[in-house]
């Protein structure tokens, strides 16, 4: 099969034939329609820092994707049949630790993940256990199932307080928090503010329903405040962004009492003002992946009662064509890009 590999230590991937997966008996085999890109594919891709502390190689990329299942272990339940149409969530479970025994799936301790720890989906086939393949409904379309995977992460970190008449926050314009900025409407919340210094990006937000998305480079929040007529602050902060900055600006304009979740990943000595967050009162949770499997059982339900995401996706590109399609993710010129493989 066909499959885009990292092979060295330096900037690039290559696309090669290599032999299908081997199939376990609790796995099911994937027949790859389409793939989309991830943050961490263009950190692997730019062999940087991160890659070099974490990757092994060699490695075939990717764990976000859309197939249809053509091979069943032979311990698998009835579960699944040949032809069925699934995504699939990339980090695999022990099963048997403390998180794991305790419903906490999503931050068991010997996670393995797909595309980073062992092999990826950027192939024409994926085999990973029967429980990581998640049903897709008639009703989603294929390019939809194929960002599911991110896409839950943004609902993950959306609902992990109550935003129901809540004013919500989102530092970071990327995909994950585009998509965040349309979960937050969608359930409720009164007023959105999006922040990014990406101006193609703002744009996304407001299209994706975003009350307001700003550049605070050149509009300030406590103008924004002013604007939507808010009196107190933001009552809950979804950080997307790695920016400390933004964070810390984010915290300032938090109302007492209010909440945040932070799906970015903050530079290890980024500053915070710890006194705020006590004065105040705040509530700080740290996100990981989606809860297995209760988030991807509400982003489907979700889009069934009306959530458009698709505007996320703003490109599709033939598998072959990764170097192009990598260099317009690095651009920021982009939405979620999609790769076909079919």
């Amino acid at each position: 099969m066909k499959a885009l590999v990292k092979t060295k230590p330096e900037v690039g991937i290559t696309l090669q034939n290599i032999p299908v997966p081997t199939l376990g008996p609790n796995d099911v085999l994937i027949k790859i329609i389409k793939t989309s890109f991830c943050g961490t594919d263009a950190h692997i891709y730019n062999w940087d820092a991160w890659a070099a502390q974490h990757i092994h190689l060699p490695l075939v990329l990717g764990h976000e994707f859309y197939g249809e299942i053509v091979e069943i272990g032979k311990e698998v339940q009835s579960y699944f049949k040949i032809g069925d149409r699934v995504s699939g969530e990339n980090h695999i479970a022990c099963g048997h630790c403390r998180n794991c025994r305790a419903g906490r799936a999503h931050i068991c301790r010997a996670n393995i993940s797909v595309g980073v720890t062992r092999q990826g989906c950027f192939s024409e086939y994926l085999a990973i256990p029967a429980p990581n393949a998640y049903p897709v409904p008639k009703d989603i379309s294929d390019n939809v199932a194929s960002i599911l995977n991110p896409f839950g992460n943004s609902v993950h970190t959306a609902l992990s307080f109550d935003l129901v008449g809540e004013d919500v926050l989102i530092t970071g314009a990327g995909p994950v928090g585009v998509m965040a900025a349309a979960v937050a409407k969608h359930v409720g919340a009164r007023h959105v503010v999006v922040t990014d210094v990406n101006e193609y990006r703002l744009k996304l937000a407001e299209k994706l329903g975003a009350t307001l998305a700003i550049n605070p480079l050149k509009t300030s929040l406590s103008d924004v405040m002013k604007q939507l007529n808010m009196k107190e602050g933001f009552d809950v902060g979804l950080e997307m962004s790695g920016n400390a900055k933004a964070f810390n600006d984010m915290i300032a304009h938090m109302n007492h009492a209010g909440k945040i979740a932070i799906l970015g990943f903050l530079p290890k000595d980024a500053g915070i003002d710890w006194g705020e967050v006590i004065f105040k009162g705040l509530v700080i949770k740290g996100v990981y992946g989606r809860e297995m499997y209760d988030t991807w059982y509400k982003m489907i339900t979700m889009l069934q009662s009306g959530l458009d995401i698709s505007p996320i996706i703003t490109n599709e590109f033939s598998a072959h064509d990764f170097k192009q399609a990598f260099e317009l993710m690095q651009s920021g010129e982009s939405g979620k890009i999609i790769l076909n493989w079919d």
